[in-house]
């Protein structure tokens, strides 16, 4: 399951944020609300992507604000039947599974009936370096256990069917890759050991718990744990190998994802998860911190990963994400909280490249309504209400119901003498630039270098609704 690792690395959204800069710089900083992306258009995209890429099927979700815009299956769930993928047809998703294998460890912790700070040696004292390596190492895959599933197709190895504790004594009785908490270094042995966890503490098996503690009380209603893939109703996965055509994938055997990856799930069920993780219907607020929160390692750096999900800033924003990829899947999904914005893209069919292509457009959608929030103006653009501003103060006669009650009274006489005396040498602007327009206190906060025959001039005002122009003030660049 290596397929997934180059997003969860320090340049993790390489790939999910590629080419969004532009869709982002377009957006005018000034709308009142971010526009609503044109769900036509994007449907349209889908559609005609997966045509022209030569995709099997998808699963397709945009949730925005909190609603889900779009839920859509696209092509076919099985060549062989030709059956139609459905909103209700589940996918494989891999690495998605460990958030939810995460989630149940810390459903536990609140209880009372672990703790993350853990040791692994009180579940399994026979491993290496057992009684130095925590529950939370693994969710962080800080552990150094060596991953068993480095490589991106179905070994022999695989072909055979393992029990979950001989997994974990292979994989985990040896040496490690590096001293604990020192490196971030992908490892779904750690997720094996996380899932036998889950059943020793629970009583119950991991699936039984999964199902019983989050896809029922949320009301994932087509989310499934290792369900049987031949099964009518599922999508079938297929593989391509050096340019080949879809080709039918051989499954992993029982026990060597589990709860590495072993879900099956559509595009709306996973946006309502991600909407129900980030407005704490599964944890609560301690237990999503630290699940959201990167891990600080031992040797300074950090590891730009929580508990099951890849953790990314970007401007003014959070992105929570994650990809996966099991035998003829691949999947994509990213939200951000502070929008209840959400993307996800599920494939059978394990053409990385034209599935990272739809999703990007997705993820710009996605990210260009996240824009903050910039309260509608009554009056001139900021740019032209800048240079009026910076007119009448060099002039010395300012229009007084133009200004709040506040900066009227701040703004003497006497200080507008003085800045007019010091601002008339500059004469004329050729240029005022809007560098950046933002929200305070209900405000739109904009700011803007003025530029001169003699000198660069920069200029901050607060207007609020009704055009008042609350505070103005012009420094040096």
């Amino acid at each position: 399951m290596k397929k997934f690792q180059f997003l969860l690395s320090a340049g993790l959204l390489t790939v999910l944020c590629a080419g969004l800069q532009p869709a982002l710089a377009s957006v005018p900083r000034s709308q009142a609300k971010p526009a609503a992306p044109n769900i036509q258009a994007l449907d349209s995209l889908v559609d005609s992507e997966l045509k022209a890429k030569g995709l099997v099927g998808l699963s397709v979700a945009l949730m925005i604000d909190g609603k889900v815009v779009l839920a859509k299956g696209y092509g076919r769930s099985a060549l062989d039947s030709g059956a139609a993928v459905t909103p209700e047809t589940p996918f494989a998703i891999g690495s998605i599974t460990k958030q939810f294998t995460c989630a149940c460890i810390l459903k536990l912790a609140e209880a009372g009936k672990l703790s993350v700070d853990d040791k692994v040696a009180k579940y399994y004292p026979g491993l290496t370096r057992a009684g130095d390596i925590t529950i939370l190492d693994l969710m962080n895959h800080v552990s150094g256990y060596p991953d068993y599933y480095p490589l991106d197709f179905v070994d022999r190895r695989m072909l055979k069917e393992i029990a979950p504790d001989e997994l974990i004594r292979k994989y985990a009785g040896g040496k490690l890759d590096f001293e604990p908490g020192s490196q971030y270094s992908y490892s779904n042995t750690g997720f094996i050991i996380l899932g036998r966890i889950v059943e020793k503490v629970s009583g119950l098996p991991f699936g039984k718990f999964l199902t019983e503690q989050v896809f029922k009380p949320l009301g994932l209603n087509h989310t499934f744990y290792e369900p049987d893939s031949n099964q009518a109703g599922i999508a079938r996965g297929y593989i391509t190998f050096v340019l080949s055509e879809p080709e039918a994938a051989v499954p992993e055997a029982k026990g060597w994802i589990a709860a590495a990856g072993a879900i099956y799930s559509t595009g709306s069920d996973l946006a309502a998860w991600d909407l129900a993780l980030v407005t704490g219907k599964v944890l609560n607020p301690s237990s999503y911190a630290l699940m959201t929160t990167p891990r600080q390692l031992t040797n300074g750096r950090t590891s730009f990963y929580g508990c099951g999900l890849s953790i990314s800033f970007r401007p003014d924003r959070k992105v929570l994400a994650h990809n996966g990829a099991v035998a003829g899947f691949y999947a994509l999904n990213a939200c951000v909280p502070s929008t209840k914005s959400a993307a996800v893209v599920l494939s059978n069919f394990d053409s990385y490249d034209a599935v990272n292509s739809i999703y990007s457009k997705l993820m710009a959608a996605v990210l260009t309504t996240a824009a903050p929030y910039i309260p509608v103006i009554s009056g001139p653009p900021a740019a032209d209400a800048h240079k009026l501003m910076l007119a009448s103060f060099q002039a010395g006669r300012v229009d007084r119901t133009l200004l709040g009650d506040e900066f009227n009274w701040y703004l003497t006489d006497e200080k507008l003498r003085a800045a007019s005396q010091r601002l008339k040498p500059y004469g004329d602007p050729s240029e005022v630039d809007v560098e950046s327009t933002s929200e305070r206190g209900g405000m739109e906060v904009s700011r803007v270098r003025f530029t001169f025959a003699n000198g660069v001039l920069r200029g901050l005002m607060y207007r609020t609704p009704d055009g008042k122009v609350q505070q103005f003030f012009v420094s040096k660049d």
